[in-house]
């Protein structure tokens, strides 16, 4: 295949290794030689199948006497800076930045100063004559191999986020040279990632549909994007007097493709499943780390659904699992203190990943250096604030057990005797239950805190209902995935359903020296994890429909997976509601074909009950981890 390409020759000007400029994941400052004394820069466009050429940028070790394995990184979010004066702090991760890898990076299509059409979660097509992600990357690859001539033949790919995607991506049909590939907090498909759960649209996402939602006109060193002006910090007022969906074209009109993607296509349709990345998971080469954190409020499922996928397709493969203690990309920073939202979970354990888990990863299928242990998923105990390694995922001897709604406000083991108990409320779509207390509900593009926030405002909302269990004599370890089991009801014709699991600390629980002042832990209700789920999508994701009044409705809400202990003199909570407000929208609760098209008369109060008698007894399936199934790290 003949590469055509432009070359730009600089000594060193770069960008900031898995620069997620939204997200704002810059690596710490620590002691490093300057990029410039230990790498080249080099600026190219490579030539694609199709024509189109890709900003790609190498920086190489400035010691010429070895060769190097490459690590690629490709990122919609931009190579800058841009230009020889300008000098980057980091191209890489510390370690692998020292231990000396040729790092290249790359614009993809139609972003920032590569040519093309950028396309959001653009689908894989099979055959040398199409183009997608992994074509994209494997001409890459072969113009590197072709063109670089201190590289050892073996290149890894990495990224977090979106360029986590794009790790993934490269995977199926990949160049031979495509040795080790770790996709982190990857997307694995935008209808239950990111911009939607489970159907319902996160409304606190609405705002970075400007950053994917305009096509730039061409190479480009300068933002071409414009998100919406806000005068206002008030998240919960804003979007409540924004009132329905479709009055957001007072903000975006139809240049922003994006988001009238979004609105014509309410459903998990044709558009949607063609750019999950699942499906093409199969008959891959290449060896895979994936990497996630128990917290993100992002992309959870991604990394979840990525690993069990290429497991479950690719029989006898290197692929394991890690799940920390993190945030979004949270692995990626340096810090003393691991922390999520108010939460504590230990020190420096972002530092340890990356000195014993991610360098050996690169350095063993990279360099051929050193040995790989043989655990399939190394996974952090959220309750007890250990690392565990399994040979599986979910573990083989977790067993299934539930967890049942009740009477009184009871959580319990067994299954309800009574006849026709249970519980209701009144859910008013003009007046949601807000998702964190409202003094925290700020305009922001990811609302990462909330995933570990203290429950107790919600508690004590009238719409909530609480579930809750006695205090627990011995520690319990869920592992694995959990499914709510709910027999509901609603007088009228469309509801969403969301369950929260939360783990609530004993009343002389003593803060931590890192938690923040105004915080006390004493009593604290800590959210562990939570889903919501659009009930219309109840028996088909494709094909909608409504709810009968007032007849009990089976509705099955999936939770991501955890591993996450409750201690002995803790309670296990769970709560209920139809609202989660902004940070997913407003179902009017009356059916109406296009949430994204309904009128403010659609909005409509309801009366809902969620059933925990001997008939219909609803539930939460867990997996409980017995005994010493691990080994701890």
């Amino acid at each position: 295949m003949n590469h055509s390409f432009i070359k730009i020759t600089a000594i060193v000007s770069a960008t900031c290794w898995l620069m997620l400029a939204i997200h704002n994941h810059l690596y710490a400052q620590q002691d490093l030689l300057p990029v410039a004394q230990q790498y080249s820069k080099t600026e190219y466009r490579i030539r694609m199948r199709d024509g189109v050429h890709l900003h790609t940028v190498v920086f190489a070790p400035r010691d010429r006497s070895k060769t190097y394995p490459i690590i690629l990184n490709r990122t919609p979010y931009s190579c800058q800076p841009y230009g020889l004066e300008n000098y980057p702090n980091r191209i890489g991760p510390e370690i692998l930045q020292s231990e000396g890898y040729i790092f290249v990076k790359q614009d993809v299509r139609g972003r920032w100063m590569s040519e093309g059409t950028f396309d959001n979660m653009r689908p894989h097509v099979s055959g040398t004559s199409n183009i997608d992600e992994s074509s994209d990357t494997y001409d890459t690859i072969q113009w590197l191999m072709d063109n670089l001539d201190n590289h050892n033949g073996k290149v890894g790919i990495m990224g977090i986020s979106y360029p986590g995607f794009y790790a993934a991506a490269a995977l199926p049909e990949a160049h031979p040279a495509l040795v080790a590939s770790s996709p982190q907090a990857p997307i694995a498909d935008f209808y239950f990632d990111d911009f939607h759960h489970h159907g319902a649209f996160t409304l606190m996402y609405w705002i970075a549909t400007a950053t994917f939602g305009y096509q730039h006109n061409g190479p480009t060193t300068q933002a071409w994007y414009r998100s919406p002006q806000v005068d206002t910090r008030d998240a919960y007022q804003f979007y409540l007097d924004l009132g329905p969906l479709k009055n957001t074209e007072r903000y975006y009109g139809k240049d922003n493709f994006f988001w009238q993607q979004i609105v014509e296509h309410p459903n998990y349709d044709e558009f949607w499943q063609r750019r999950s990345i699942l499906p093409h998971l199969k008959n891959i080469g290449s060896n895979v780390m994936v990497v996630g954190g128990w917290f993100d409020a992002e992309d959870l499922y991604g990394p979840l659904q990525i690993f069990k996928t290429i497991e479950e397709n690719n029989a006898g493969i290197y692929n394991v699992l890690v799940m920390g203690p993190w945030g979004h990309g949270d692995w990626a920073r340096a810090g003393q203190h691991t922390m999520v939202g108010n939460i504590v979970f230990g020190e420096r354990i972002s530092d340890w990943y990356q000195r014993e888990i991610e360098a050996p990863f690169f350095r063993h299928f990279l360099k051929e250096q050193g040995e790989l242990p043989a655990w399939k998923a190394l996974v952090f105990d959220t309750g007890r604030n250990e690392w565990k390694a399994f040979d599986a995922w979910p573990p083989r001897q977790s067993e299934t057990t539930s967890f049942y709604l009740g009477a009184g406000k009871k959580l319990t083991m067994s299954s309800p005797d009574e006849a026709g108990s249970y519980s209701e409320f009144t859910s008013d779509p003009n007046s949601p239950v807000p998702y964190r207390q409202r003094d925290q509900l700020t305009i922001r593009f990811t609302p990462r805190p909330y995933m570990t926030d203290d429950q107790r405002f919600a508690s004590n909302h009238p719409d909530v209902l609480v579930f809750e269990s006695d205090i627990l004599s011995d520690d319990i370890t869920l592992a694995g995935d959990i499914h709510a089991h709910l027999l509901v009801s609603t007088d009228q014709t469309d509801a969403d359903w969301i369950v929260k699991l939360i783990d609530v600390y004993p009343a002389d629980t003593r803060n931590h020296s890192a938690t923040p002042p105004s915080v006390s832990l004493a009593g604290y209700q800590q959210m562990v994890r939570s889903e919501i789920f659009r009930g219309r999508f109840r028996n088909s994701y494709s094909a909608p429909e409504p709810f009968v009044p007032n007849e009990v409705t089976p509705v099955t809400v999936p939770l991501q997976d955890v591993f996450h202990t409750f201690k002995r003199g803790h309670r296990i909570m769970v709560h209920v509601q139809s609202s989660w407000f902004p940070l997913f929208d407003r179902n009017p609760q009356k059916y109406v074909n296009n949430i994204y098209k309904a009128s403010a008369s659609d909005f409509s109060k309801a009366t809902r009950r969620v059933f925990h008698n001997k008939n219909h007894a609803s539930r939460l399936e867990f997996r409980i981890l017995r005994g010493s199934q691990a080994e701890t790290k």
